[in-house]
């Protein structure tokens, strides 16, 4: 919005001084990071003290863990902090009249539509299930669907649409259609077909990986944010024709308002990580979770670097199949044996850990460590060819 607004004055006439560094995407970015970062960090604890007064506590399961019960009754739904910032900054920074932007923004509210509703469940029906499995898939599945439509019919999108960034080799492109087992018509839309299932399935493994990962203080916030600086790098690199072609990636104009709106989901999840280090004075909530795994995997998605997700994104990858994995297992050797048998003591893989002893800060602090390097790795990637 401040940037169509310097535009309109400088059409005008108007030359306000400083009005320039609009045109700069660095500046924007910073610009996106700091405000969210302080819509965050102030509007935080208005929010916290509200949710605080409607008793919207978080509701405990005695699972045997080291501190749980202590948690009980801290608010939850505080996703509402990070949402209020990432909106607000994203509105004022970036360019509204962008597709990556427009996507962005429709799938930050979609996404947190779902966990508002979700928690809400919980909450105020004293449902602890929350809403059905199938219900979340199902709504998830339909944004997945309106993203891959987009992506692939949008001209907007000029990029070639079936195109996307792989590591270890020439040029670091991958071409779907190499998947179609037919030829002809028949094969192009096979290729489509391919590549929109794609899509949907990055939307719904990010959007529930991240929720699964959401089980400790600041866990979820802190390895997001890192995903977010990585992705945010990759997007400012592919929007730029010079570092693109150095790179060897594949150039994607505009994209650099992917980098933008990956600013300001940054900032807005460390204002928020400082009420949700350990001990939180506030969950996220699937309000928080759903959306900012939405948004991580549709941003993969506008930047052509879907395929690099098992590797940035491998702490969720973990959690999702450690949860896979025991869930397997224990139907497996019940049927088999009578008596269901687990591989982890408990999933999801952080309290595999926790019952193991491991404070929940060491834990804590040390996937962040592995998302570091994750990300660290993800990016040397485009180098490597």
């Amino acid at each position: 919005m401040l940037n169509h607004l310097a535009d309109w004055l400088q059409s005008l006439g108007l030359h306000i001084p400083g009005a320039g560094l609009f045109h700069y995407l660095s500046f924007r970015a910073m610009l996106a990071a700091v405000i969210s970062m302080l819509i965050a960090f102030f509007a935080g604890g208005a929010i916290i003290r509200r949710l605080q007064r409607a008793q919207i506590g978080e509701e405990i399961r005695d699972l045997g863990l080291e501190g749980q019960m202590q948690k009980k009754g801290t608010p939850t739904m505080g996703g509402l902090i990070i949402i209020a910032a990432l909106l607000g900054s994203a509105l004022l920074v970036c360019r509204l009249d962008s597709i990556y932007t427009l996507l962005l923004i429709g799938t930050t509210l979609w996404c947190g539509a779902i966990g508002f509703a979700d928690d809400y469940i919980k909450v105020f029906k004293h449902n602890k299930e929350g809403m059905s499995e199938k219900g979340k898939l199902i709504l998830q599945f339909g944004l997945g669907l309106f993203v891959a439509l987009t992506v692939c019919l949008s001209p907007d999108i000029p990029t070639d649409k079936l195109v996307t960034t792989i590591p270890f080799v020439k040029a670091h492109e991958f071409d779907y259609s190499w998947l179609s087992p037919f030829h002809g018509q028949l094969g192009v839309y096979c290729s489509w077909g391919i590549y929109m299932l794609m899509i949907i399935l990055v939307v719904l493994g990010c959007s529930n990986g991240t929720n699964l990962t959401d089980g400790m203080d600041g866990l979820a916030t802190g390895t997001s944010a890192i995903v977010g600086v990585a992705l945010g790098i990759i997007a400012w690199l592919s929007g730029d024709v010079l570092n693109a072609n150095y790179l060897g990636i594949m150039y994607i104009p505009g994209s650099g308002e992917v980098a933008i709106y990956m600013a300001a989901f940054v900032g807005a999840l460390l204002g928020f990580l400082w009420y949700n280090t350990f001990p939180a004075q506030v969950f996220m909530g699937d309000t928080g979770s759903l959306m900012i795994g939405g948004v991580i995997g549709v941003s993969a998605v506008l930047i052509r670097k879907e395929l690099l997700l098992p590797v940035l994104c491998g702490i969720f990858l973990a959690e999702s199949l450690s949860v896979i994995i025991q869930r397997t297992y224990f139907k497996r050797t019940k049927k088999k044996y009578g008596e269901g048998r687990r591989v982890f003591l408990m999933a999801p893989l952080h309290h595999h850990y926790q019952k193991k002893g491991i404070p929940e800060p060491r834990i804590v602090t040390r996937f962040w460590i592995i998302g570091i390097i994750l990300a660290v790795s993800t990016l040397a990637l485009l180098k490597i060819r």
